[in-house]
């Protein structure tokens, strides 16, 4: 009886083993994807910081301040501009040399977001403007094809007799986040050339998981793991922010934006880490100089603070230790990202006539996650790619209005090494993405 015993209880433990390997799997690639394009969050919001890889916390030239420094909105003057990013991210990960079933080469194939915006300002007068901004984080979305896959002896198929996807559940597999934010915003001159200004933060997100059955049995609960549809989730915050220009050649600025607190997600809180998944605090100091009337030289540093927010700074191996907690409860399994990044921004901007503005900008941000761990299997949690660079262009029309386009290009980083899984086997991480910003400004 004792030995019957035993052996049940070591055929548990090896399913449950099993089910949290690819658990590490899943939350690899789910927290490359997330970080793909240089961090969680956008580069920036709005012509002007696409053109300029995000430096824009002390210049002032559109109406987008909700969505950065909502000071800066009392120079923005009357105008509408609305626009839209077609996002083009390639992710590709990899192991070799661990064994069937834990080999893998994987790209998922939704490569192309359209992400759209817009963002409005208008001078209630010589002291007051008022505005509101609307912006996305789109591109959020994986989507792995079914490949025929077996599931290895002694582990319940939750597929019945079908063959299980690369994650061992039924069909594709994969998961959808998106979030809308919209800023309505009002700035007030207290002081000539000094102004700040406040965003309250109203954010809606969208998430889905599917064909992820596999890891239900690691979950608190289980039947709100994958497979539920789209569900919502409504959260709020604020933001505010100081704009001055010091003198004529130099500007400063500042802001702040507290955590967006987030509902929990009905039918995904047995996925998510405490249920939900706040929108993390974010502050930043920017200077602009303008060494003559043709030339703007911005420069930005800008502080995440990714460990606070349960599903992205909780250790991936919480719900994998013995006795761990559940996925899906406050402590169970997140991205792992300890540490908060710094993001370093520089932005270059040439009014090359009375029509034409040409700009350019580049971006690097730190890995937010355990340094010292040098497998690649903790790599795969950072975001990458880690530098990014942007160029555009602003053309005013005879009627005034202006079209602007813009072109990202964030590096393509392979990063190689050994599995903290599974000695002897190797690991890599491949991503780069492309993007291109079209927006159109009407003067009010």
């Amino acid at each position: 009886m004792i030995k019957n015993s035993t052996w049940e209880e070591s055929v548990f433990n090896r399913n449950l083993f099993s089910i949290k390997v690819y658990l590490v799997v899943f939350l690899l690639l789910s927290a490359q994807q997330a970080a793909a394009g240089g961090g969680y969050f956008s580069l920036g919001y709005g012509h002007v910081a696409k053109q300029t890889a995000g430096a824009v916390t002390a210049v002032a030239e559109d109406a987008f301040a909700g969505a950065s420094n909502p000071g800066k909105l009392t120079a923005a003057g009357n105008q509408f501009e609305i626009g839209a990013e077609f996002f083009n991210p390639h992710r590709k990960v990899k192991r070799t040399g661990s064994g069937t079933p834990f080999d893998f080469s994987s790209n998922s194939r939704n490569s192309f977001f359209i992400i759209p915006e817009f963002a409005y300002s208008h001078q209630l007068n010589d002291k007051v403007t008022v505005g509101i901004t609307a912006y996305a984080n789109g591109g959020l979305n994986s989507e792995y094809p079914s490949k025929a896959s077996s599931v290895p002896m002694g582990i319940p198929n939750p597929c019945g007799g079908q063959p299980a996807n690369f994650f061992l559940g039924c069909d594709e597999a994969g998961f959808d986040l998106a979030q809308l934010i919209i800023a309505p915003t009002i700035a007030w001159e207290f002081t000539p050339s000094h102004s700040i200004g406040i965003s309250p933060l109203f954010a809606v997100q969208s998430f889905e998981s599917f064909g992820l059955n596999f890891f239900a049995p690691l979950s608190k609960y289980p039947n709100k793991f994958t497979d539920n549809g789209h569900d919502f989730a409504l959260g709020a915050g604020v933001r505010v922010g100081w704009y001055g220009e010091i003198t004529p050649w130099l500007s400063l600025g500042a802001a702040y934006s507290t955590k967006v607190y987030m509902q929990e997600f009905d039918d995904y809180k047995g996925l998510f880490a405490g249920g939900s998944f706040d929108i993390p605090a974010n502050y930043s100091v920017g200077a602009a100089v303008r060494p003559n009337e043709n030339w703007i030289i911005a420069l930005d540093i800008q502080r995440i603070e990714f460990s606070e927010v349960k599903m992205l700074g909780n250790s991936l191996l919480n719900s994998l230790a013995p006795g761990g907690p559940p996925i899906g409860s406050e402590h169970g399994s997140g991205f792992g990202w300890k540490h908060n990044q710094t993001n370093y921004r520089l932005g270059l901007t040439y009014f090359a006539s009375e029509r034409l503005t040409l700009r350019a900008g580049y971006a690097y941000g730190k890995r937010p996650n355990d340094n010292h761990l040098s497998s690649t299997t903790f790599s795969l949690l950072t975001p990458n790619p880690i530098h990014q660079a942007s160029v555009g262009m602003s053309w005013e029309t005879k009627s005034g209005n202006e079209l602007h386009v813009g072109f990202e290009h964030f590096f393509k980083e392979t990063l190689t090494g050994p599995s903290a899984l599974f000695p002897g086997a190797r690991e890599s991480v491949t991503p780069y993405v492309n993007a291109l910003h079209v927006a159109w400004t009407w003067p009010l």
